[in-house]
């Protein structure tokens, strides 16, 4: 692989990780399931479940999202390792919330990935959660309710 494609490819991969977090953010679901590849995973060991196929990842993380009163995530990027069609990397993940029953919750995690290089592109076939630290501490802010005039 040529120094420019290696450039290429990790910029493109740099995008995905970002297009998924916006896309949970605006809990835009479709988008996130298109983001993996059609026999994709994602899988989140820390309350045992696990989401194989677009279908099952798109239900998966609407589940999670409608668990959130409101729900925040920070994204840090991590180390992309190139092989070919496929990679491998690590983005480092911080989020707050409350829980719809009252429960808050600050999570430090990351996120252990697998890429595959598709005719669309740079899709996940595997992501998965590891939560490193949890403080369950009750958050004392509230989230707005409406948002700023010409924000989509």
């Amino acid at each position: 692989m040529n120094a420019m494609q290696a450039v290429i490819d990790r910029f493109e991969i740099e995008e995905l990780r970002a297009d998924v977090s916006d896309a949970v953010m605006m809990h835009d679901f479709d988008r996130v399931a298109s983001l993996f590849t059609p026999d994709g995973a994602l899988r989140w060991p820390h309350v045992e479940k696990e989401f194989v196929g677009r279908e099952e990842i798109r239900a998966g993380i609407e589940w999670g999202q409608n668990l959130w009163e409101f729900f925040v995530q920070n994204v840090h990027p991590g180390v992309i390792r190139l092989d070919g069609n496929n990679a491998a990397g690590r983005v480092y993940i911080q989020e707050f919330g409350r829980m719809h029953d009252g429960s808050s919750h600050l999570n430090h995690a990351l996120y252990h990935d697998r890429y595959e290089r598709t005719s669309d592109g740079w899709k996940f076939s595997e992501r998965v959660y590891e939560v490193r630290y949890l403080d369950s501490t009750p958050l004392t802010g509230s989230p707005l309710t409406r948002r700023p005039s010409g924000v989509e």
